[in-house]
């Protein structure tokens, strides 16, 4: 966690709380790792990282857009800000879709 808020740092993203988010209380099995925090202005912020060396396609980014919105669901509260930390190569169109949703993408390596 703590390349992770360092990262952040770097990008000028900085969060009070950082919360892990197991994938199985999501009713989820995918390996990607979610945190829940809590930012300087009292907004929440998803932040997931995705390592992987496969493409990711526009569906496993419609899978990530249904974690997020579970999770909402689970914290009962509105997560304004969506950040997805990624070391892997990403498909033109679900870059596309990502940034229509409203999240950012950050290149880890």
């Amino acid at each position: 966690m703590k390349e992770i808020v360092e990262f952040l740092a770097s990008k000028k993203i900085v969060c009070r709380r950082l919360k892990a988010i197991a994938t199985k209380e999501l009713g989820s099995r995918k390996r990607v790792g979610i945190y829940l925090g809590v930012a300087l202005d009292d907004y929440y912020c998803t932040i997931m990282v995705l390592k992987k060396k496969s493409r990711v396609l526009r569906k496993e980014a419609k899978e990530l857009e249904e974690l997020h919105n579970r999770l909402c669901e689970k914290i009962g509260a509105a997560i304004k800000r969506k950040y997805l930390l990624m070391d892997a190569p990403l498909c033109s169109k679900a870059a596309a879709s990502l940034e229509e949703w409203g999240w950012k993408i950050y290149r880890l390596s």
